[in-house]
């Protein structure tokens, strides 16, 4: 069995991890991290929710220089909400390393906070392309030292229009660099950035990482008109009672309306997307990954990367296009051993839409239909594929408290397993007690606490609605 120890990184590294109960690398970590400790080029295709973040962050961590002050280590994302999370993940690393200081720069945060802290001395920076080029030319950032550059989600960086400013930010990289590229897909322009900015770089695919995703959720179509999807999806919400679930939407103006929407039939829901400031999508995260939230209404791009414990449920409420944005979407729920359900809403006009997802994942899904009184029929069951109970991740689905790596016990239906995507998210690591979650289906009552001293998000509920309707 392939261990961290065996690699040689740090003690005080490994000491961190497992105090964040990783005990052993998921597959992504065992094929890349020798390779990057070993100062290679790679290009590693790999899924979101894979734990590709710490499969790039371990060997950049075990060699930066603390007595050295200028960047040392450069990561570029598409996203600030990625930036903020590679950021969060990289300084519970640097905890074990004294003297490493990191930087996140990002658009929407202050200039002058960033400048002070680029003064000081910074041996790693994660930022966005835009944010970066504006310390670039500021002169505030220098790349001079810069030698490991990492680019995550580089497809959907690409996508988003980003090529000609990544491009200006690697050009001012030495070339002695060692440069890691992650992509879930790999189209024709990162082959092309490959070739042009990379040294033989080795390639890492993780075949199996779409099957393993699918295999952990419930994939279900329901199948409805386009006037009637939001009904649909409120019936679908009442009837599942998701503990958190993201909900996509095509565009920014449908994902406001369809917010308003929620929140005027009571559901404790946000809204992520681009119109919004920096400030109010940090704060719609923060409420979301508290479970302060229980719905998350959001665009594609806003939602890229997102990686929050406790994900339930994923809502299409507009079909994807194709099937590596259906594969990214659903692959926020079934994460780090625990199962999910995905609910696509289609109308007779998504038909081809859906039968391409289908053929990309070589499954049929399960098929619903809401019936005159808003409850769910099957129309057709699925006839392939590996699945597990018919209650997937809903309510019907309760699980003994178990104990997790660092000895607490987690009573909740959704504790103990081990983390496949990075710092333990199935042990619960932010100690958020999910016991509560259920205890209306026990006759018992439960406290108020989103943090859970025992009582859970949502206790003291009636059975027959989640909030009592």
């Amino acid at each position: 069995m392939t261990t961290f120890e065996q690699w040689g990184i740090l003690p005080e590294l490994i000491h961190t991890l497992q105090s964040h109960g990783i005990s052993r690398p998921t597959p992504v970590q065992q094929e890349a991290v020798p390779v990057l400790l070993a100062g290679e080029d790679v290009i590693v295709q790999a899924q979101t929710g894979t734990g590709k973040t710490l499969a790039f962050l371990l060997p950049i961590m075990d060699k930066l220089k603390a007595d050295r002050p200028d960047a040392q280590a450069l990561i570029i994302t598409p996203t600030r909400e990625l930036a903020i999370q590679i950021t969060a993940e990289a300084r519970k690393l640097a905890a074990a390393r004294e003297g490493i200081s990191i930087l996140a720069a990002y658009g929407g945060q202050d200039v002058e906070r960033q400048l002070r802290k680029l003064q000081n001395g910074t041996q790693l920076v994660i930022g966005t392309p835009g944010r970066l080029l504006d310390h670039l030319r500021r002169g505030s950032l220098t790349l001079g030292a810069v030698r490991m550059l990492v680019l995550d989600e580089a497809d959907q960086m690409l996508h988003m229009g980003f090529l000609a400013e990544v491009e200006a930010i690697i050009r001012m990289v030495p070339k002695s660099r060692q440069t890691m590229l992650f992509s879930a897909t790999m189209p024709d322009n990162v082959k092309r950035l490959a070739r042009t900015y990379m040294d033989r770089p080795r390639d890492i695919r993780i075949a199996e990482t779409s099957r393993i995703t699918l295999d952990s959720i419930r994939q279900i179509v329901v199948e409805c008109t386009d006037r009637g999807k939001q009904g649909a999806l409120i019936e679908m919400i009442r009837s599942h009672r998701p503990y958190l679930a993201v909900i996509f939407c095509r565009t920014k103006r449908r994902a406001s309306k369809l917010n308003e929407a929620l929140q005027e039939a009571g559901f404790a829901s946000d809204e992520l997307h681009g119109d919004l400031s920096q400030s109010k999508r940090e704060q719609v995260m923060r409420a979301f990954r508290d479970a302060k939230l229980e719905l998350l209404v959001a665009t594609d791009v806003a939602a890229r990367g997102i990686d929050v414990e406790g994900v339930t449920h994923v809502f299409n409420y507009d079909i994807p296009q194709d099937v590596d944005s259906y594969i990214h979407r659903i692959g926020r729920t079934g994460r780090a051993g625990e199962k999910g359900i995905a609910i696509t809403f289609a109308s007779p006009r998504d038909i081809d839409a859906l039968r391409n997802i289908e053929r990309g994942i070589g499954l049929k899904l399960e098929r619903q239909r809401q019936d005159k009184s808003g409850a769910a029929v099957v129309v057709k069951e699925q006839t392939t594929g590996k699945r597990e109970s018919r209650d997937g991740a809903g309510r019907g689905r309760r699980t003994e408290g178990r104990k997790t790596a660092n000895g607490k016990t987690n009573g909740g239906r959704r504790g103990g397993a081990e983390s496949a995507s990075g710092w333990g998210r199935g042990a619960s690591s932010s100690g958020r007690a999910r016991g509560g979650r259920n205890a209306h289906a026990r006759g018992g009552s439960a406290g108020s606490s989103p943090r859970g001293d025992g009582g859970g998000r949502r206790g003291g509920r009636e059975r027959g609605g989640r909030r009592g309707r």
